[in-house]
C-alpha cells in the first residue's frame, strides 16, 4: 500500500530551496517533495494563499524560520489539508518591538543597496557560534540571498514584522507534529520552540546538540532524521 505524501518545504527570511538541499534526499522515499515560493508578496495571508492555490489538496508542511511563521498561516487557512506540520527552528509569537526597529533599519540599508552588508550581521546570529567563521554557511546565506534579491527579501520583512500571534491557536493544531531547534539558536531561543511543543497536542520536540539557526546545513544528519521519523510515525 502507497502511504507516501506531497511534501511541501517552507523556508525562511531570505532563504531559497537550498536550504533544504542537505535534507530533501532523505525525503523522497516518502512523496514528492517541493519547495514553496514565499517571496512574492508582502504579508502572510497572502503568502500563505499563493502557496495553498499551487499546493496539491493534502500534504506534509514543514517551515524554517519564517517558512514555521507562514506555515503556521497555511495550517489557520487551510487546516484540513495539513497531514503532519514539522516547525524548524521557528516560533509562534509576533514581532516584538526592537525587532521591529531592526528590521526597519535593515530594510532601509537593503534598499540603499546594503544588501550583502545586512546579510553578512545576520550571519552570526544564524549559524552555531562554533561556526562563524565557517566560509561554507557564509557562503550559503549570500547564495540564497542572491536566489531571491534584495526586492524579495524587503517583502519577507515586511510579512514579518506583521505576523499574528500564533500562540493562541497553537491548541488548535491537531495533526502529528515535529518541533525541532538547534541547542545553541540564538536568533530564535529553543524555549521558544519548548512553549511551541508544549503548545500543541502530542507534539514532539528535537533539540539538536552543536547547532544554531539553520539546522539543516549544519546537522543534516540529524535534521534529516527526525524529519523521517515525523514522516514514518
Amino acid at each position: 500500500m502507497d502511504n507516501t505524501m506531497p511534501i511541501l518545504l517552507v523556508p525562511g527570511l531570505g532563504g531559497s530551496p537550498r536550504i533544504y538541499a542537505p535534507v530533501e534526499p532523505a525525503l523522497w522515499r516518502y512523496g514528492p517533495v517541493t519547495i514553496a515560493n514565499h517571496v512574492r508578496d508582502d504579508n502572510m495571508g497572502a503568502i500563505a494563499r499563493r502557496i495553498l492555490a499551487e499546493a496539491p489538496p493534502r500534504f506534509v508542511l514543514a517551515g524554517h524560520s519564517m517558512g514555521g511563521y507562514i506555515a503556521f498561516e497555511i495550517v489557520r487557512q487551510a487546516p484540513d489539508r495539513v497531514a503532519k506540520l514539522a516547525l524548524l527552528n521557528t516560533q509562534a509569537r509576533p514581532d516584538t518591538p526592537e525587532a521591529t526597529t531592526r528590521r526597519r533599519g535593515q530594510i532601509a540599508r537593503v534598499q540603499a543597496g546594503e544588501y550583502h552588508a545586512v546579510l553578512d550581521e545576520l550571519f552570526p546570529g544564524f549559524v552555531h557560534p562554533s561556526r562563524r567563521d565557517d566560509a561554507f554557511l557564509r557562503k550559503l546565506v549570500h547564495d540564497m540571498g542572491d536566489d531571491i534579491g534584495a526586492e524579495a527579501f524587503v517583502h519577507q520583512q515586511t510579512a514579518i514584522m506583521g505576523r499574528a500571534d500564533s500562540r493562541p491557536t497553537l491548541a488548535w493544531i491537531r495533526c502529528p507534529t515535529l518541533v525541532l531547534t538547534g541547542d545553541e539558536d540564538t536568533t530564535i531561543p529553543n524555549a521558544l520552540s519548548k512553549e511551541m511543543a508544549d503548545g500543541i497536542h502530542g507534539a514532539k520536540l528535537v533539540i539538536l546538540p552543536d547547532c544554531g539557526h539553520l539546522s539543516q546545513p549544519e546537522q543534516p544528519e540529524a535534521v534529516a532524521a527526525a524529519l523521517v521519523e515525523w514522516l514514518r510515525n
